[in-house]
């Protein structure tokens, strides 16, 4: 059974950082694209960062230069160091696992999301 478990979410200042993290157990995530999506009230869900299974990322050009994805195969671990962030950042963030190594495929696996607010 996959699980994904976010954590790290809470409330901060306009410029702040934050560093989510997502726990991954039952599938093998060295072999599959991860990604960090979130979702503001009345706003649809949009992806954010996402890496490949070769470690490639790609990042929305709204959190680009100020986000950082990253992951532990090790510890099945999947990352995203939030810096300078701003009030449009606030939403609840989900970490998704697909496997469409490359990214180029829907997301199966979802966590249940952890929540980042952040004040002006």
């Amino acid at each position: 059974q996959v699980q994904l478990v976010e954590s790290g979410g809470g409330s901060v200042q306009s410029g702040g950082s934050l560093r989510l993290s997502c726990a991954a157990s039952g599938y093998p995530f060295s072999s599959a694209c991860m990604g960090w999506f979130r979702q503001a009230p009345g706003k649809e869900r949009e992806g954010v960062a996402f890496i490949t299974s070769s470690g490639s990322a790609s990042y929305a050009d709204s959190v680009k230069g100020r986000f950082a994805i990253s992951q532990d195969n090790a510890k099945n671990t999947l990352y995203l160091q939030m810096n300078s962030l701003k009030p449009e950042d606030t939403a609840m963030y989900y970490c998704a696992v697909s496997r469409y190594v490359d990214c180029t495929g829907s997301f199966g696996y979802w966590g249940q999301g952890t929540q980042v607010t952040v004040s002006s």
